[in-house]
């Protein structure tokens, strides 16, 4: 009923789950993300005490594999259970029991642990793998998606679509550097909820991404930004504290920089403003 993919991107800084599910809110079931330690995902009639147990012989200092084959072996559902596993040094592996439904399966490679269950066929897992490895130069979240939109397009789940989720974690990543989760976006009941798990990302990178390029609040760029704040009432004669005002009300604060300014917020006001 479900496909994900578990992973660590390449220079060991962040793990990852991105899954796929004609189930409801599957992101609140099947993946874990614990840096530096690791990341689960857990499907299949879930044992959700995998995920806790899973981190805790993680931390005791078990491989991918050691972890995985202890959680089997204690459980006495593991014929119905499929999970995957990726480790803090980037090692996976994953596990589909003998009674888990047609078309059930998972393949790993390094850094990487790719499974599911209910599937159209082994070319989901193959579409899956291809995709994640062929986005080497994309950002760490966007091979995530990449994979799991690949699935979704090989046929995905047999019995149709629902939810989707994308979790993901690194020390100090969170929301101002107050926790480990860098990125946890769901979509619990939809239609397309891959392609709408997307375009939550795309929000997501408008509002923490960091600036790539600042602009000097200067000459030009000062007189398209007043005109952009004064438009949308946030006629504040001090520049910078209008822009301040502006970005909390939008959610931008993550792209401030004193004494300059982010294209992309200038841009992004700029269109508000042309809209309003």
């Amino acid at each position: 009923m479900t496909f994900s993919i578990v992973a660590r991107n390449d220079d060991g800084t962040r793990w990852g789950v991105a899954v796929a599910s004609k189930f409801l809110a599957a992101g609140a079931v099947v993946p874990g993300v614990r840096p530096p330690i690791g990341a689960i995902a857990t499907q299949s009639f879930a044992n959700m005490r995998y995920l806790a147990d899973g981190f805790a012989l993680l931390e005791g200092g078990r491989t991918a594999q050691e972890a995985l084959d202890v959680l089997v072996a204690g459980d006495d559902g593991r014929a119905q259970r499929q999970a995957g596993i990726v480790d803090g040094a980037g090692r996976a592996a994953t596990f589909t029991g003998d009674e888990c439904l047609d078309w059930a399966g998972g393949v790993t490679g390094p850094g990487y642990a790719i499974q599911g269950n209910i599937l159209v066929g082994p070319h989901v897992i193959d579409a899956m793998r291809e995709a994640y490895l062929s986005d080497t130069g994309e950002d760490f979240e966007v091979r995530l998606h990449a994979a799991l939109l690949a699935g979704d397009r090989a046929g995905g789940d047999a019995r149709g679509r629902q939810s989707a989720a994308l979790l993901i974690g690194g020390v100090g990543a969170g929301y101002g550097g107050g926790s480990d989760i860098a990125m946890d976006l769901r979509v619990d009941d939809h239609s397309d909820p891959v392609v709408e798990l997307g375009r939550l990302m795309g929000i997501h990178a408008l509002l923490f991404g960091s600036p790539e390029t600042t602009l000097p609040l200067e000459g030009e760029v000062a007189a398209r930004l007043r005109r952009a704040l004064d438009s949308l009432g946030f006629d504040d004669p001090d520049l910078e504290r209008a822009l301040e005002r502006a970005a909390g009300i939008e959610n931008l604060e993550e792209r401030l920089v004193p004494g300059a300014i982010d294209p992309v917020v200038l841009a992004y006001l700029e269109d508000l403003a042309q809209r309003a």
